[in-house]
């Protein structure tokens, strides 16, 4: 399956001259994760669309360059999986410039490590369709955005999410936090936001009420085997440990949990 997405740049003239994606729906707007938490991919399986936020600046001690890996049988036993980035403008480098140190280096980590967690796993073709894409575009990118945005768009393609996927980027927006957020969501058509946990502790809601357009809060569970983990370790392990099959049902549930609210 092949996600509508209006960030990858075309091929040809006739691709330039495909369609605009779908106005309307529900909105998450979330940073470029390599092969994300379950969390996070619930959230961005609940939407419409995701929009990349790739002009903010890049953190090295957040999700955008590594994932953590657990064991399908013990989950306990849990593992780094990054990626060497460099920084061209040091501190303020935005995600969109970030850079691999070592691009072949980085493939053979990618996919010896994914293999040596889920290689036995009864679910490793789905895995490995993931695992695929991702060295695919490590083979033609060196720029860590865009591997962490194909872990994440195949991810959703392997689950059936029938969304489109766009890069904030190339959205002019205002330079104001919730500001940029409001006007990405207004830009696209969206009649929702959905905003995790860790986005309502800083998001004013007053720009996205001027749009006429409710913020609505996701969170995921905080029990059951799938979500003790859910916002520590990448969901390729949620995917290794049920198949694509059981893991999109619990993402649906997650969706039906959220029903959307309407402006007061």
């Amino acid at each position: 399956m092949t996600l509508t997405s209006a960030f990858f740049g075309p091929a040809s003239t006739a691709a330039s001259s495909a369609p605009d994606p779908p106005r309307g729906g529900v909105c998450a707007i979330h940073q470029p994760n390599l092969f994300p938490r379950l969390s996070t991919l619930a959230k961005l399986f609940a939407a419409d669309r995701w929009i990349i936020l790739d002009d903010v600046q890049f953190t090295r001690r957040d999700y955008q360059h590594r994932a953590r890996l657990a064991d399908r049988d013990e989950p306990a036993r849990q593992q780094w999986l990054t990626l060497p980035t460099h920084l061209p403008q040091v501190r303020p480098t935005l995600i969109s410039q970030a850079r691999l140190v070592d691009p072949r280096r980085s493939r053979r980590t990618v996919q010896l490590l994914v293999r040596q967690y889920y290689g036995r796993s009864p679910h490793w073709q789905a895995v490995s369709d993931v695992l695929d894409q991702v060295l695919d575009t490590l083979d033609t990118s060196h720029r860590v955005a865009d591997i962490a945005r194909t872990s994440t768009t195949a991810l959703l393609a392997v689950l059936g999410w029938p969304g489109n996927v766009l890069a904030g980027s190339e959205i002019p927006t205002r330079p104001g936090r919730s500001e940029r957020l409001a006007d990405l969501a207004e830009a696209t058509g969206s009649t929702h936001c959905l905003c995790g946990s860790g986005g309502l502790r800083y998001l004013d809601a007053d720009p996205f009420d001027a749009y006429g357009i409710p913020v609505q809060p996701f969170h995921s569970p905080m029990n059951g085997p799938l979500w003790l983990l859910a916002r520590r370790v990448s969901s390729l392990w949620a995917l290794s440990a049920t198949g694509p099959g059981d893991l999109a049902n619990e993402l649906v549930a997650q969706r039906e949990a959220h029903p959307l609210r309407t402006r007061a």
